[in-house]
C-alpha cells in the first residue's frame, strides 16, 4: 500500500492553515495575533484532535453538545480551550455554562435569556456572540440586522451575559470572493452596535469564515475563523 504523502499529514495541514491565516492578516495590514483559529472538530475522532493539538492547535470548536462533553473530558490533559460553535438548544444550555469560554451561536432573545438565567444560577458571566442571519436566509437561524438593533438594549441588560461580538455564516457560494459583501456587512453592523455604547456589549470579536473563505473573512475583519475541513479533511456526517 502506498504511504500517505507527508505533505498531507495533519501537522502539515495545521501549519498550512496557520500560514494562510498569517498571510491574509498581512494583506489586510493587521497583525496575525488579532486573528484566532478555531479548529472545528465535529465528528473528528479524539486521537486526531489530540494529534492536531500536538501540532499547534489550541482552540477547539464543537457543534454538538453530547459529542463536545465527551471530548472535553477525554482531552482535558492537554488543556485546550473550547468554544461552542453550533446551534445551541435551550435545554442544553446548562451543559454549556462553565465548559465553553465562548458561545458563538446565540440566535434569539429567548436563548440569551436562558443563558443568562443559567449563568446566574452558576454564579458566572457567560461570554457569547450574537449570530446574525446577514443574508436573510429562511433556512438559517440568527438575528436579522434590524431586529438585532431593536433588541440590543434588552440583550445588553442581561446581567450574566457578556456580548463580545457577532457571528455569521454567509450563503453557500462557488467562489470565496462571493462571501466578501456579507463579511463586510457584519463588520459594519458591529461598528453600529459599538457606537451604541452599551457597557456589556463590546463587539471585540467577529466570528466569520470557514475553510473555503476564511482568508476573505480575515481581510474583512474576522477575529475568529472556524476551520475544519482544511485541517481534518472532508467528513461524512
Amino acid at each position: 500500500m502506498m504511504e500517505r504523502d507527508a505533505d498531507d499529514s495533519l501537522a502539515r495541514r495545521v501549519h498550512r492553515v496557520l500560514d494562510r491565516l498569517h498571510c491574509a492578516a498581512e494583506r489586510a495590514g493587521r497583525s496575525s495575533e488579532t486573528v484566532r483559529l478555531v479548529a472545528a472538530t465535529k465528528t473528528v475522532q479524539v486521537e486526531r484532535i489530540r494529534e492536531g493539538l500536538q501540532a499547534g492547535l489550541s482552540l477547539l470548536g464543537e457543534n454538538r453538545m453530547q459529542e463536545a462533553l465527551s471530548k472535553v473530558a477525554l482531552l482535558q490533559d492537554l488543556s485546550p480551550r473550547w468554544h461552542f460553535i453550533g446551534q445551541l438548544q435551550r435545554r442544553k444550555v446548562r451543559d454549556a455554562i462553565g465548559r465553553f469560554e465562548l458561545i458563538h451561536s446565540v440566535d434569539s432573545v429567548e436563548l440569551a435569556q436562558e443563558i443568562d438565567r443559567r449563568a446566574g444560577a452558576a454564579g458566572v458571566a457567560q461570554a457569547v456572540l450574537l449570530e446574525v442571519n446577514i443574508a436573510g436566509e429562511a433556512s438559517k437561524a440568527g438575528f436579522q440586522p434590524d431586529a438585532l438593533m431593536r433588541d440590543l438594549a434588552s440583550l445588553g441588560a442581561l446581567p450574566h451575559l457578556r456580548i463580545q461580538g457577532l457571528m455569521t455564516i454567509p450563503p453557500p457560494a462557488a467562489q470565496p470572493e462571493e462571501a466578501r459583501p456579507y463579511f463586510r456587512e457584519l463588520r459594519g453592523l458591529g461598528a453600529r452596535i459599538r457606537a451604541e455604547g452599551i457597557p456589556s456589549v463590546t463587539m471585540q470579536e467577529l466570528s466569520m469564515g470557514m475553510s473555503h473563505d476564511f482568508e476573505i473573512a480575515i481581510e474583512e475583519g474576522a477575529t475568529l475563523v472556524r476551520v475544519g475541513t482544511a485541517i481534518f479533511g472532508a467528513r461524512h456526517v
